[in-house]
């Protein structure tokens, strides 16, 4: 056929930056929001941090649950700024932006939980809490400090820091002492028999099973460290020496047929070999990633649950007025680059206070969805979904997803993420539902209770479970037991 000319017209929905940024932010953490200001801050020179808000004036907004903020002059660009049409409909999701002209976020405090320090970057009374925390010297800051207590001569001195700074992140030594002979150029050279001596010192400085070169090893040095007297103490160093893997598999009849012990002789020694730590190394200088700052605090008040953003969120930051005005009687204010800069600073300004008033919406539905769990705890946990804070705020639930991702609610019984308060449905016996965060803390309740030299097992637990009207299956018992981090009762039973 020879080719033809057609029009077509179709429809297509289109982002325009603002909302693109705006889109972007909400699902930024509390963290990320700050160090995306903080780069504005640094990039845009129609942004200033806003340093004129008293201590008094962010406490009051605090408490009336609203931001505080600066309106920015008209006469700044000669223009009202209006919103394009795409970015009218965002804002009518919101329901908060609509007619705003607020071009200021106030930072409040630097106190995570709201309690009204002032931010203070010298050396006073109001410098950041932080600089004084401890912090744990690291594995091999410990094994050097630990060996400068010991008189030895320059050379082996130097053989044991060699052997020390080979050590892994998890206490191993996991390269051979041929190579280790091989990394240093000392006269006359590093035989395997000096090598073998610093190991064996650095094996004793500290925490007994670092410096081992493989588990068998890790564990025999921690037994070995323990008293001769202690109940199963030989028959477990038989049992990491040659008879790991039987152990491993459980094959109880092998290993008692093997060592040649008692049943209940195996049982203790099991149970001694189990309590022992596979990788000793990961106790020093652990630097835990568990830091967040909530970026709303539920407070109650007078039986009322109260949900507030948190100030240690908020950067304190403003259009700055003398530039902004100076740009603005310059001839030629609107071709030229500063122009888009000047846009680019009053719609972050905007989309970030956008950000937190949607927060704080999603926030405030979950509170009233939860408010049994706010009474009575993690066993009052009622299913939740994401479709039903939408609809209920008249979002899209693609919003709300961005606005509980990584985002943190800090209450009195414990900083939750906001994904926390959406468990899953489940059905019970009498035709009714409840949240399978609900059946975790039956489960972890059922084991706290249990006999230990008898503890339950999954079918058990499946079983315990439905007497009380809820049915689960034994796989998801043994799923919600390894979400909780706990093990089975094959290694939960003690002698």
């Amino acid at each position: 056929m020879p080719p033809t000319l057609e029009l077509r017209t179709k429809q297509s929905l289109a982002l325009t930056p603002r909302l693109q940024q705006s889109v972007r932010l909400l699902q930024l953490s509390s963290l990320e929001f700050q160090q995306e200001l903080r780069n504005a801050l640094d990039t845009n020179p129609f942004l200033e941090y806003d340093e004129s808000q008293t201590e008094d004036n962010a406490l009051g907004a605090d408490n009336g649950n609203s931001m505080s903020d600066t309106s920015l002059s008209n006469a700044a660009d000669g223009a009202t700024d209006a919103p394009a049409a795409s970015d009218r409909g965002m804002e009518g999701e919101s329901g908060a932006e609509a007619g705003s002209r607020d071009d200021s976020i106030s930072e409040f405090s630097s106190d995570p939980f709201g309690r009204g320090a002032s931010r203070n970057s010298g050396d006073g009374e109001d410098s950041d809490p932080a600089d004084w925390v401890l912090i744990e010297p690291s594995l091999h800051e410990t094994f050097h400090d630990a060996l400068r207590l010991y008189q030895l001569g320059e050379r082996d001195r130097a053989v044991a820091q060699l052997i020390i700074e080979a050590l892994d992140d998890d206490g191993y030594l996991r390269q051979s002492l041929e190579e280790l002979a091989g990394v240093v150029d000392i006269e006359p050279a590093l035989s395997e028999d000096e090598l073998l001596i610093a190991l064996k010192l650095v094996q004793s400085l500290d925490k007994p099973g670092v410096g081992a070169r493989n588990l068998s090893e890790c564990l025999k040095l921690q037994l070995c460290a323990m008293d001769e007297d202690t109940p199963g103490r030989d028959v477990a160093l038989e049992i990491v020496a040659h008879h790991l893997e039987r152990l491993a598999r459980r094959e109880q009849a092998e290993l008692q047929k093997k060592i040649g012990c008692s049943a209940d002789e195996l049982r203790i020694a099991c149970a001694l070999v189990r309590r022992l730590d596979p990788k000793p190394g990961e106790n020093y200088g652990q630097n835990e990633d568990n830091y967040v700052v909530p970026d709303v605090i539920v407070r109650q008040v007078k039986k009322n649950w109260v949900v507030t953003i948190n100030p240690a969120v908020l950067p304190r930051a403003r259009i700055h007025r003398m530039y902004a005005e100076l740009f603005a009687q310059s001839a030629g204010a609107s071709r030229s680059p500063f122009a888009q800069q000047l846009q680019e600073a009053r719609w972050l300004i905007r989309n970030a206070q956008q950000r937190f008033t949607t927060i704080q919406r999603v926030a405030e539905c979950i509170v009233s969805h939860q408010k049994a769990f706010f009474d009575y705890g993690e066993i009052a946990l009622k299913p939740l979904v994401l479709r039903d804070v939408a609809d209920e705020l008249g979002l899209h639930e693609s919003t709300i997803s961005r606005a509980t991702g990584n985002k943190y609610m800090s209450t009195p019984r414990g900083i939750f993420e906001f994904k926390y308060f959406f468990p899953r449905e489940l059905s019970t016996e009498s035709g009714g539902t409840c949240s399978a965060a609900a059946v975790r803390a039956l489960l972890k309740e059922m084991i706290a209770k249990e006999n230990t030299r008898d503890p339950l097992s999954d079918v058990s637990l499946a079983k315990m479970l439905a007497d009380q009207g809820v049915i689960v299956a034994r796989r998801t018992v043994a799923k919600y037991r390894h979400l909780m981090k706990v093990p089975p009762a094959e290694l939960r039973r003690q002698a």
